[in-house]
């Protein structure tokens, strides 16, 4: 499980894709997001800008990422 730090108290969704190298730019991030690829929580989230704070788990590709502060 990859781990994501946060610096001010949350983290964009599409921001924390690439955080965790799970996408490769902030297009690719927006792309799979768009296309209910990503799931937060275990649910599928379609905001990019969706705000993530510490204890939320994301979901892509058969990653899992935590996000930490």
């Amino acid at each position: 499980m990859e781990v994501v730090h946060l610096k001010d108290g949350y983290i964009k969704l599409g921001q924390a894709l690439k955080a965790a190298n799970l996408v490769e730019s902030g297009a690719d991030a927006k792309a799979v997001i768009q296309e209910g690829l990503v799931m937060v929580n275990g649910e599928v989230d379609t905001r990019r800008g969706k705000k993530l704070v510490e204890g939320d788990i994301v979901e892509y590709n058969g990653e899992t990422v935590k996000i930490e502060a």
